[in-house]
């Protein structure tokens, strides 16, 4: 993983992505390496008023297989010599991975053409206007189509690397990760921007207590009800706050997270599909199949071997 910076960087996607790709100790595979590379090595100014000592230039992009570019200026400011580098990794199977502004640099570079792109909600009249060729998105968290992700908010760079550590080691080590990190549970790339600035970024403080008692009560058949008196609001007014803050309805967050249980389950244990339909709080192994695969178009069984195979 080479995190490509340039002038005026702002460094919380880069330090987010340093945190889920780095060392997490012992107990935690480890499987990336992670570096900073830029076009002129050196001090690279950063929007905190300080610089960052860069020494990698664009070389270390011939070895990358993940090239994370977050923040960029938005227009023609791309170098011959800066496109040519990441265009040649993505031709050598490297993933490119756009986070705010970083998302123009596929954009110009013709990556996204005819394909959607996640966008800040503010810059997506920009980014269609300088590129009508890409679909530029400015509803949902992230995009991603494996060779090319993309994200169009700062806080969405925990989202989208816990993703790809999910898509490429399994649900269960993203959600190690994300514990350690202490990160909120996995929005899915659907979930919505949305303008209100509490939609975006860390877990609303008003939602983080109730999101981490049903974190430790998945088990239980928890409905909105028990949420919402958990939270000391009606239904409607629960409701209402997951969409403003979250982008999607409670039900909705929460056959998600017993979703992304239940793929960890699979993944780290042999437990028979019954008990992880228990401990889910999906009740029975009849639901929990029927779930599964609305959610992830195969079943818990072919889950299991297709990853137990790409594993071994």
């Amino acid at each position: 993983m080479v995190a490509l910076v340039g002038p005026t960087q702002e460094m919380y996607p880069v330090t987010c992505a340093s945190a889920v790709f780095g060392y997490h100790g012992p107990d935690i595979p480890h499987h990336y390496e992670f570096q900073l590379c830029t076009e002129r090595p050196g001090p690279v100014p950063t929007t905190m008023g300080v610089d960052i000592a860069v020494p990698n230039g664009l070389e270390a992009l011939d070895n990358a297989d993940t090239v994370l570019i977050a923040g960029w200026c938005p227009g023609p400011g791309l170098s011959t010599a800066l496109g040519s580098a990441v265009l040649a990794a993505h031709a050598r199977g490297a993933r490119i991975v756009g986070i705010v502004g970083g998302v123009y640099v596929p954009a110009a570079l013709g990556l996204l053409d005819g394909r959607r792109a996640a966008v800040h909600w503010e810059c997506t009249e920009d980014l269609a206007w300088r590129y009508p060729c890409v679909n530029a998105d400015g509803s949902v968290l992230y995009i991603d189509h494996g060779d090319v992700a993309t994200a169009g908010a700062s806080a969405t760079a925990l989202d989208l690397c816990l993703n790809q550590v999910r898509r490429e080691h399994g649900a269960a080590l993203a959600m190690r990760i994300g514990r350690q990190l202490a990160a909120a549970p996995p929005r899915e790339g659907r979930q919505r921007q949305g303008p209100a600035p509490a939609s975006v970024g860390a877990v609303p403080e008003s939602l983080a207590p109730l999101l981490e008692w049903v974190n430790a009560n998945l088990d239980r058949p928890l409905t909105l009800r028990d949420m919402a008196a958990r939270s000391g609001m009606s239904p409607r007014t629960l409701n209402r706050h997951f969409l403003e803050q979250l982008g999607i309805p409670p039900g909705r967050w929460l056959l998600d997270l017993r979703i992304a249980s239940t793929r960890a389950l699979l993944e780290e244990t042999d437990l028979p599909v019954e008990t992880i339909a228990t401990r889910v709080g999906l009740s029975s192994a009849v639901n929990l199949r029927r779930r599964f695969r609305n959610a992830l178009a195969t079943t818990p069984a072919a889950y299991r071997r297709a990853y137990r195979s790409s594993a071994a």
